[in-house]
């Protein structure tokens, strides 16, 4: 390769090296307390401190019941299960230093490093929902329960989140004909039509909500079997009426009313949506193995797939629904707008988005992935932790580190001279490029990545030992100053390349069977080694080409 492009090499490395340590605001999907995914802006600090040297949050999960009920037999079972998932999801890469483990047969200890927040941290893990596939109702059930659901709220006095009396809530729009002239809902309607939907249009204009009482008040048809909207503003007097028992007792056998993470802004006023659907799940997140979002002919999808036994079940209950509507619940919110089941699905399926495009395909394909637990957990236990290494503890390691690199700087200089200084130049380099793929995968620092980190700077140096003591060699039988360099680098390369892969293979051992600080530990050895190996082989020769040009064929050199 000609200097001038190796130089810019080099400098490009830094430039993105620096990009990824550089601290910097990221904006990311979350979901709000409303059940909708918004956009936040969150200051990322690369490189946090671990568990051992910071402290973090930590965790306590347990089945949540009131979701889901397991035998206690089978309890032990399911939190073995959930532990592997949850684990996989928290751990990401294997480099966040995540402690997770099971506590006794029916809890999950979960500490993570570097957040000091517990609601933040409670939060993250509350997402690991429970994922579900329900029907939509097609037979109009809430329409013929809403007389008895409003006589049920009346008689308990219930009243609307604020104090308002729950029967003074404004009456709805009459009929929904107005609702559904907008283009984004006629299209949708126009897209059910043609996916086969069943929906019986004739007998659902005799069923119109009609306005009155409490309950019903709060409620207008959809454009879909089984799909209402409900005025931003009387969400929190649903919810409150869907939260008591009695309410839940009339409402259809077999059939539970659930909110969607969509919004519309209709006639001036924005609207959430609500599902009716089955409360049997047909399918369960327990078989899911991946989602990923993709382009076809059709528009954006998300495409899905279980494994064989999910796959077995769900081809077999889709089977018997095709033409309905398929509500895919996370947590009891039902993300996205039901898609119509257009024949059995197997293990691959795919929900096309409509007119939603590549982000929303994105988002719906990682809570698919995220919620992918055998069971519905809940948080027990949430506390602050301190670091698991006193702070004498933590001081003497620092102290350690900074003199042994010193000492290898030193002891290069020393014996190599000129040679060596070009050799502590790479050095810094390859700082700087390990920790920026540290920072690349998101990686905590702690006290055994530390040590794996000083490890492989003595490898860095070691490469540079091969490399000089044989352009030595070559220079001792009498040969030029750029003839030994080329064969000093061109003979030691095989050396070098054989140690370094005997040590990746190592590492990449303890990155496969290890967890917490030993992946920390596996994955700074391997990202040190690769970075050594571009310092030692590509850029201390580029140094030394750069010394020659300017010394224009040097006699002597100094190593």
């Amino acid at each position: 390769m000609p200097l001038k492009y190796r130089v810019l090499t080099i400098i490009g490395l830094c430039l993105v090296s620096v990009f990824f340590l550089f601290p910097r605001n990221v904006t990311t999907r979350v979901r709000g307390a409303d059940g909708l995914m918004h956009d936040e802006t969150v200051r990322h600090i690369p490189l946090q401190r671990g568990l051992d040297l910071k402290g973090g949050t930590y965790l306590a999960l347990e089945v949540d019941d009131s979701k889901q009920a397991i035998p206690a037999d089978k309890k032990a079972d399911a939190i073995d299960r959930a532990l592997k998932t949850v684990r996989s999801r928290i751990e990401g890469f294997g480099v966040s230093e995540a402690v997770v483990q099971k506590q006794g047969s029916d809890r999950i200890v979960v500490q993570i490093p570097g957040i000091q927040d517990p609601e933040r941290a409670k939060k993250l893990v509350e997402e690991q929902a429970f994922l579900q596939f329900k029907i939509t109702d097609k037979t109009q059930a809430l329409e013929r329960s809403l007389p008895k659901l409003d006589q049920v709220v009346k008689a308990r006095g219930l009243v609307a989140v604020g104090g308002a009396a729950a029967t003074t809530a404004t009456p709805a729009n009459k009929g929904l004909q107005g609702l559904l002239t907008s283009a984004d809902t006629t299209k949708k309607a126009d897209t059910s039509k043609k996916a086969g939907a069943k929906a019986d249009s004739t007998k659902a204009d005799s069923l119109k909500v009609q306005p009155g009482g409490a309950f019903s008040s709060l409620l207008e048809q959809g454009g879909m079997p089984g799909e209402f909207y409900v005025e931003t503003s009387k969400i929190p007097a649903i919810d409150n009426y869907l939260s008591d028992t009695v309410v839940k007792a009339a409402m259809p056998p077999g059939k539970e009313l659930l909110p969607g993470t969509d919004s519309s802004f209709l006639q001036g006023k924005w609207y959430r949506t609500y599902y009716l659907v089955d409360s049997k799940p047909i399918a369960t997140g327990e078989h899911l193995t991946t989602a990923r979002p993709n382009q076809s002919p059709e528009g954006t999808i998300v495409e899905f797939e279980m494994d064989n036994e999910g796959g077995r079940r769900f081809r077999q209950e889709t089977g018997k629904h095709i033409g309905d509507y398929m509500a895919i619940i996370l947590d009891d919110r039902i993300m996205g707008r039901p898609p119509v089941i257009q024949g059995a699905i197997g293990t691959r399926g795919q929900i096309t988005m409509g007119g939603k495009g590549l982000a929303e395909a994105q988002d719906l394909a990682l809570v698919l992935r995220a919620g992918a637990l055998p069971v519905p957990l809940r948080v027990a236990q949430v506390q602050t932790i301190g670091p698991s290494l006193g702070q004498d503890s933590i001081d003497k390691g620092m102290r350690a580190m900074a003199i042994a690199v010193t000492l290898v700087v030193v002891i290069m200089v020393v014996y190599y001279r000129f040679s060596g200084l070009l050799a502590v130049g790479g050095l810094v380099l390859y700082m700087l490029y390990t920790l920026a793929a540290l920072a690349g995968f998101n990686a905590v620092l702690t006290l055994p990545g530390i040590a794996g980190f000083v490890l492989s700077i003595g490898m860095a140096v070691d490469a540079n030992v091969l490399i000089f003591e044989r352009i030595r060699e070559e220079l001792q039988r009498g040969k030029t100053v750029r003839t030994a360099i080329e064969e000093g680098f061109r003979h030691a390369m095989p050396a070098i390349v054989d140690s370094n892969v005997s040590t990746i293979l190592t590492a990449a051992v303890l990155y496969q069977y290890g967890t917490g600080p030993v992946k920390g530990f596996a994955v700074t050895l391997i990202a040190g080694i690769v970075a050594s190996l571009i310092t030692s082989i590509f850029v201390v020769r580029t140094f030394y080409l750069l010394w020659l040009n300017r010394s224009r064929g040097a006699q002597t050199l100094s190593i």
